[in-house]
């Protein structure tokens, strides 16, 4: 991609509208400092003291975030939180970007606020080191009612909106946003709206989605079409190939050190390497910075490669921002773009 077809592309985004559905976490970073280590005197462990405390969108949010950094200028919010303290700051850091909108961020009294707490023994002049996850999530299904109101919401951001995102991030079904009457309103939606772009990821799999935009792993995509492993670029050029055609909808796989592979649905396939570790990494997040670059680059008009090069260097962004759910600006894409070889 050129400097100057960039800057076209990017130069489209503040006129996009794009929503992002699924499930939406507070991510909540302790940082202790370990030079203040203490014993409790009533059990005698050892008591880590948190010096700072930091919370950012998390999960679909973490698309979020990265589609808020490149500027697009309308993004909508369907999900829900519930109605706790985690839920509030969740709701309070979504609204700090003056281009989200919540108000189909739906506060449910009979669900938890899907957190990620993660203590990060902090060091000055060192990496952060993370402790062991505080996880707090929902294990019943959700409720009838807040899908039925759930499918109302997707129902009218999809109206108005050029693309939706849609990411689940839960491990037991049926216990998030994406329902699967949440994916029949989805099936029916493609068909009423044709041109809509969909992309969706799922940490379950996309085995038996609707037909939209796939984007996964080489793992979920050997899972899909029932093979024992996708092992290089060209194993996964030829299974997204076919998974594209069959589907009729374009299909992303990253392949960690190896880049990126994309398939459109007319038989055209692309790989874009990774650009080379310039240092520590940190992987949290760069694969949902890549389905935030392949939908606003796709829907601003670029093509399939243009797209997957963006997503390539917004990895390489993410993946070198240790201790935190990274995210890629425009102006980071600009600093790495010659860094792609020619195609």
């Amino acid at each position: 991609m050129t400097p100057e077809r960039f800057r076209d592309v990017v130069s489209l985004y503040q006129g996009l509208r794009i929503a992002v559905v699924g499930d939406f976490c507070l991510d909540r970073y302790l940082e202790i400092d370990p030079d203040r280590a203490e014993v409790s005197i009533e059990t005698g462990l050892p008591v880590y003291n948190v010096v700072n405390v930091r919370a950012q969108p998390g999960g679909a949010g973490t698309v979020l975030n990265n589609l808020a950094a490149l500027g697009v200028g309308r993004i909508e919010v369907v999900g829900f939180r519930g109605a706790d303290g985690e839920g509030y700051e969740l709701q309070r850091e979504l609204e700090l970007y003056p281009s989200v909108s919540t108000e189909h961020l739906l506060t449910a009294h009979d669900r938890r606020t899907f957190t990620y707490c993660k203590p990060l023994v902090v060091r000055p002049g060192a990496i952060p080191v993370e402790l062991n996850r505080l996880d707090s999530k929902n294990w019943t299904p959700t409720p009838k009612l807040l899908e039925l109101r759930l499918v109302e919401s997707l129902r009218a951001v999809a109206a108005r909106c050029h693309a939706i995102v849609v990411l689940e991030q839960v491990d037991a079904a049926e216990t998030g946003v994406v329902t699967r009457g949440l994916l029949e309103a989805i099936d029916a939606l493609t068909d009423e709206h044709p041109r809509l772009l969909f992309l969706a990821d799922s940490r379950r799999g996309l085995r038996d989605w609707p037909g939209v935009g796939l984007k996964m792993n080489a793992a979920e995509l050997a899972a899909m079409l029932d093979r024992p492993s996708v092992e290089t670029p060209d194993d996964a050029k030829r299974a997204a190939g076919e998974l594209a055609r069959g589907s009729g909808r374009p299909v992303f796989v990253t392949l960690a050190e190896h880049g990126i592979v994309a398939a459109g649905p007319e038989g055209e396939v692309v790989h874009v390497p990774a650009l080379p570790v310039r240092g520590p990494i940190d992987v949290v997040g760069a694969g949902d910075s890549v389905t935030a670059n392949l939908t606003a680059a796709l829907a601003a008009g670029a093509s399939l490669r243009e797209a997957v090069e963006l997503a390539v260097v917004a990895s390489s962004v993410v993946v070198h921002q240790v201790g935190t759910t990274g995210v890629a600006t425009v102006d980071d894409l600009a600093s790495l773009l010659d860094r792609i070889p020619a195609a």
